[in-house]
């Protein structure tokens, strides 16, 4: 594996397009086997499009970050406070990290996980959580790697038109 220069920065609206497509493309190929292949397929890099578009231009509390290489964007994660209903104000949320399917395995995704943890802890957080598919095996041992550990809840969340488990996870920020 070649060495990973990555940099990390703070998502502008102009990114939009390119963290959808990353979006879209890291589901079709993390949930491959878990979520039905005509789901996956029919995922539009359109319709994730003006979602991100409209979380550029009104960030409120959330931060979006980008994983730039080599000039290109191939990762991103979204962080902000718990929208858990147990959670206090001191508790954050790692919504959203994903990669380019051929930069899973590379050592960004670290690098944008330890990041978007530093940014919560530097908005003054001191826990963290997220959720993730129950049977998203792959995520869940980088998560575990990470230092997050379940804490117990666990929920469902209608995705491929079907109710998916999804289990939280925690980690302490010190």
């Amino acid at each position: 594996m070649r060495r990973v220069s990555v940099r990390i920065r703070e998502a502008e609206p102009k990114d939009a397009e390119a963290i959808a497509g990353v979006h879209v493309r890291s589901w079709q190929a993390a949930y491959r086997g878990q979520l039905t292949d005509e789901y996956l397929d029919a995922l539009s890099v359109e319709e994730r499009l003006e979602q991100h578009r409209g979380a550029l231009r009104t960030p409120g509390e959330h931060r979006t970050w980008v994983a730039v290489e080599d000039g290109r964007i191939v990762g991103f994660a979204v962080t902000g406070p718990s929208q858990d209903a147990d959670a206090d104000e001191r508790t954050g949320e790692l919504y959203a990290i994903y990669l380019e399917p051929d930069r899973f395995g590379s050592g960004i995704g670290k690098t944008l996980s330890d990041h978007a943890i530093r940014d919560l802890h530097e908005r003054g957080f001191r826990t963290a959580t997220l959720w993730v598919l129950e049977t998203n095996t792959g995520a869940r041992r980088f998560y575990e790697r990470e230092g997050w550990s379940t804490d117990g809840l666990t929920t469902s969340e209608r995705v491929d038109c079907e109710m998916r488990p999804t289990v939280r996870y925690r980690t302490s920020l010190g």
